[in-house]
């Protein structure tokens, strides 16, 4: 235990497999033991001493991952996953032609005659299909325009009239003369002033509605050229007996096979079962149901209140640039966020509008003074301010029936006026008609309704505002309208922004749904137009990760952290596997050392186990995660091979142990030593039953009896023999030969090169390790010295043996007839 805590202590990460190789299960176990006290003693301290949850669910994690470690180990060094397996073979040869079914008989009476009429014929059919498509994309778009008009006239009449007669009469006489004399004088002054306001009040709202129509029309001209020949014969036939009958019999020719079933070899088998085998091949269908669940149809979201000019606090702020942007309008942001373009501003706000107070020249008296304010569509008044100066006449005046004086005050209808003050008045305001000498407003005095609030407030289009003037010499007033966008205005650019937005979004999502739509047809179409043999090699691969990853876990290197750091910094493409051809990337002798660290490894996998005998068993979807099981029930695949595959939820795999190589297997999978045959010490506990394995295939079937006890050696491949040139002597490393014809020669089968010479024995046995071209092999090693040069040498790969383990017979159809006379029909089967 001791020396095991400082090994673990020593290493600077986790340690290799091959490291603990030599401590025994009980030991290992016992350590695990103790870090689950450990761990558990911790737990208890922290929950005692009132530790917050992360402190208290990171304790419980620990002791959690420890004693399932410890069970795992328990668990796998208890079970026993070494077994063996038959190798067997079934070899079918042609073993002649025999008669078959009845096809037709002709029976004939004695003397009688008949005509059989025989045809062949052969048919050879051509066909050409020409297709034309033509498609056509139309879009429509339907536009309705809702108007709601509110007009209001105001109309407002004042009239002043205003007479003053003054008529005198003096008569008298004597008594010679009389005499009467009479005058009068008549003043009338009369005012009318008439003033209409007329408001508008229009809403326009116009929907529109687009549909894009694809019609698609397709001509499809086949053309079929039929060419055959046939041939027809006319056959009599005659009963040449005057007293028996006879009987024309038509049997169809069957094709005879031997079949033969052969166990030719046995091998160690390593038994597994590992979850989700086709778990990288189902990410695809992941994608697939992530575009199917994007086809949905359209909505947009916005509601139209949500269309303003406001900057919201709630919207993304933008980038940061030098100097600093500022945020958007929300309107702004919304055309971002679907792509609109184009989208109107909103009614800007205008300055104020002046009118200056064109009177003319003024009356010594009453007169009136028209303004009328051009107000710009789509705006209103806010309020009217004024500002300027007036004076009034300054020589002297007369009483005045109105009965107000200097000061105002009511003086019997006769009132001596001082002199000639002025009035000023604005109809419809708050302007008292009161006399002045000189008046003076200041800019920004507001006018006021006379009823109250401000005067023209909400007026649009070309309101008048009428002045009244009484005794004003001079005049300069100017009136200045404050206005503001109409509400109507402002609800009419909200209409168009979000007309705009809308059709912006419905492009923008009828383009991704058809972009949508072709990756899900370009990803249908890849899935299900693979080849059959490209299907099994793709699962194989899987069930060789899968064992990969279930054997060494998910940490198992099949390509070293250091290699791909390299390629990282040297920021080369490391996605699209094309790194070692990259010429950014110059590796040294470090990083290939590194490589080469786990050759042995790559090469021990895949020679150790004959992956193309490895057996697998797929169990159904509910050995997986209950959450997925919705899921992978819907995978639908055309290759029915293939779909169960991706509706695996585990897979039992049975790997079959190269023969030769069951012993280094054991030790690989036990101590994480990568081929080595020898023993372990101490002593493994499958590396014996491993070497029994392998001898019990050098020998025969004990309790097996054959078929066949005659032929328990019959040969089911044949040897390949060649000649080699080449001058090679002894080698520890592969060594190339080269060979007449390298055809019919294996990868990991076994030759023997040269043969038994009267001086010298130069005949050995290895093993072929790969086929380099049609004219060279490579083999393991060679212990002896090979020439040649002078005299070419043999390459022998024997032939292959096996033991008959069933014989039968098979049928199958051919396009002959036989034809027999009068045949025995009870010998018909």
């Amino acid at each position: 235990m001791g020396n095991l805590i400082d090994l673990l202590g020593a290493a600077d990460q986790a340690p290799l497999a091959e490291d603990l190789a030599a401590v025994p299960v009980e030991t290992l176990r016992g350590l695990g033991e103790e870090v689950c006290a450990v761990r558990r003693s911790l737990l208890e301290e922290a929950e005692s001493a009132g530790a917050d949850g992360a402190v208290t669910g990171a304790a419980r994690q620990a002791l959690h991952s420890a004693v399932v470690a410890v069970r795992g180990l328990a668990a796998n060094a208890g079970s026993s996953r070494v077994g063996l397996m038959n190798l067997e073979r079934l070899e079918m040869v042609p073993a002649g032609i025999e008669r078959g079914e009845l096809v037709a008989t002709i029976p004939l009476a004695p003397l009688e005659e008949t005509a059989v009429v025989h045809k062949e014929w052969s048919v050879q059919k051509k066909e050409f299909t020409s297709i034309v498509t033509d498609e056509l994309e139309t879009f429509s778009e339907t536009g309705v325009t809702d108007n709601t008009e509110l007009a209001q006239s105001t109309s407002s009449e004042q009239q002043h009239s205003n007479q003053f007669n003054v008529t005198g009469t003096v008569s008298g006489g004597i008594p010679v003369i009389s005499g009467s004399a009479s005058s009068g004088y008549t003043a009338q002054d009369s005012s009318s002033q008439s003033a209409t306001d007329s408001r508008k009040h229009a809403t326009t709202l116009t929907q529109k509605a687009s549909a894009r129509a694809k019609q698609e029309h397709k001509v499809t001209i086949s053309t079929t050229t039929v060419t055959g020949s046939s041939q027809t014969s006319t056959r009599k036939l005659r009963n040449p007996s005057d007293v028996d009958p006879m009987r024309i019999d038509y049997f169809s020719l069957m094709r005879k096979w031997r079949v033969r079933l052969y166990r030719y070899g046995l091998r160690e088998t390593y038994d597994i079962v590992v979850p989700e085998p086709g778990a990288a091949l189902r990410r695809a269908y992941v994608e697939l149901e992530r575009l199917r669940a994007q086809l949905k149809p359209f909505a947009f979201d916005v509601p139209h209140n949500d269309v303003t000019d406001a900057i919201r606090k709630e919207d993304p702020d933008p980038p940061k640039t030098d100097p600093p942007t500022e945020k958007q309008s929300h309107y702004l942001v919304l055309a971002d966020r679907y792509g609109a373009q184009g989208l109107p501003r909103p009614p800007a706000p205008l300055p104020p509008q002046p009118y200056a107070v064109d009177s003319g020249a003024l009356p010594n008296g009453r007169a009136s003074t028209r303004v009328t304010m051009k107000i710009p569509d789509g705006y209103e008044i806010v309020r009217v301010t004024i500002a300027g100066r007036m004076t009034s006449f300054s020589d002297t005046g007369f009483t005045g029936s109105d009965g107000f004086g200097s000061d105002g005050a009511d003086s019997d209808g006769a009132v001596a006026l001082a002199g000639a003050l002025g009035q000023f008045t604005i109809v419809g305001t708050d302007i008292p008609f009161t006399s002045f000498g000189e008046k003076v407003f200041d800019p920004g005095t507001v006018l006021h309704k006379d009823t109250g609030g401000d005067f023209l407030a909400g007026a649009t289009g070309s309101p008048v505002v009428v002045l009244v003037w009484d005794r004003v010499s001079t005049q300069t007033l100017v009136l200045t309208a404050e206005v503001r966008p109409t509400k109507a205005a402002y609800e009419q650019w909200r209409d168009e922004v979000w007309n705009g937005l809308f059709t912006a979004a419905q492009t923008r999502y009828y383009d991704q749904q058809q972009d949508i739509a072709g990756r899900i047809a370009a990803l249908e179409e890849r899935l299900g137009s693979v080849d059959t043999l490209t299907l099994r090699r793709e699962e194989n691969d899987e069930v060789m990760r899968a064992v990969l990853r279930y054997l060494l876990g998910n940490r198992f290197p099949t390509m070293p952290k250091d290699v791909v750091d390299t390629f990282r910094e040297a920021k080369v493409d490391i996605t699209h596997g094309t790194s070692f051809d990259s010429d950014a990337l110059k590796p040294d002798s470090t990083v290939w050392s590194t490589v080469r660290r786990y050759e042995n490894l790559v090469r021990f996998v895949n020679q150790a186990i004959e992956w193309e005998n490895v057996v697998s068993f797929l169990y159904s979807y509910f050995w997986d995660i209950p959450e997925s099981w919705a899921f992978i029930r819907d995978i639908q695949h055309p290759d029915a091979n293939r779909q169960a595959f991706l509706r695996a939820g585990s897979a039992r795999v049975v790997l079959t142990v190269r023969k030769g190589w069951e012993t280094r297997w054991v030790n690989f999978v036990e101590r994480g030593i990568v081929d080595d045959p020898a023993e372990p010490s101490p002593p493994a506990l499958y590396w014996t039953i491993a070497q029994e394995i392998a001898a019990y295939d050098d020998r025969n079937y004990p309790g097996i009896p054959p078929a066949n006890p005659g032929r328990t050696a019959v040969r089911i491949q044949d040897a390949v023999i060649s000649k080699s040139n080449s001058v090679v002597g002894p080698s520890q490393t592969p060594v190339a030969l080269r060979v007449e014809s390298s055809e019919g020669f294996v990868a990991g089968a076994q030759v023997v090169i040269d043969s038994a010479r009267e001086l010298s024995n130069s005949q050995e046995l290895t093993t072929v390790t790969r086929i380099l071209s049609p004219t060279q092999i490579e083999v393991a090693r060679l212990a002896k010295a090979h020439n040649g040069a002078t005299t070419p040498f043999p390459v022998l790969q024997p032939a292959e043996k096996g033991e008959l383990m069933a014989e039968w017979n098979e049928y199958t159809p051919t396009s002959g007839t036989d034809i027999a006379v009068t045949s025995n029909l009870s010998t018909i089967n």
